[in-house]
């Protein structure tokens, strides 16, 4: 594992804790001598993320559609900016670059970032690692969701344990230096099955 790319809020959230885990995390990236992907932003949790890893002499690489440069948001102390078209192409981008992904607290983007990067693992698109690192249980009930989808027989229980969530940064790094994909069929009852032949 060469790269990890972070999804997290482009906003701080509402306690100083967001800011210093996402600082935090930046650090340990560089540390463990990884590179930083991510959507390329200087403000909120993005910031944060990418400024810990610099502070630390780490290496970090921003990938932001031009509609954001435009208004000012991209941050220009990083290692490498790369600016795209759509926000596709930096999702695509971002997949491309990065060997792992883990989301820190965020809103609808991160969310839909780290969902999509679980849906491709699903599907069998790339064999990469996928986290939630969790500050002061932001993510408990999210995560009591995903084991509700289970219970419904809407995900494979195997695909649950294809996801890495705690809070430990430590941890989750050995997790996915150590993945081995989940090996799920999709989960058909034996009359839609008998159906479907």
């Amino acid at each position: 594992m060469k790269s990890l790319c972070v999804y997290c809020g482009s906003n701080p959230g509402a306690r100083p804790v967001y800011v210093e885990r996402a600082v935090e995390l930046g650090r340990r990236i560089a540390d463990e001598g990884l590179r930083l992907v991510y959507g390329g932003g200087r403000t909120g949790l993005m910031g944060a993320v990418a400024d810990g890893v610099l502070a630390a002499g780490g290496a970090v690489t921003g990938v932001i559609p031009q509609h954001l440069v435009d208004l000012e948001v991209a941050h220009q102390g990083v290692t490498s900016l790369e600016v795209v078209a759509t926000m596709h192409e930096r999702k695509s981008r971002m997949f491309e670059l990065s060997d792992a992904f883990v989301a820190l607290p965020g809103g609808f983007g991160t969310a839909e970032e780290i969902f999509e990067m679980l849906t491709w693992r699903q599907l069998g698109i790339g064999r990469k690692p996928c986290a939630f690192l969790d500050v002061d249980g932001f993510y408990a009930r999210l995560i009591g969701m995903i084991d509700h989808m289970v219970e419904e027989r809407f995900l494979h229980p195997e695909q649950r344990q294809d996801l890495w969530y705690g809070d430990d940064p430590q941890q989750m790094l050995a997790w996915m230096r150590a993945y081995t994909p989940a090996q799920a069929e999709k989960w058909f009852d034996e009359k839609l099955r008998a159906a479907l032949r």
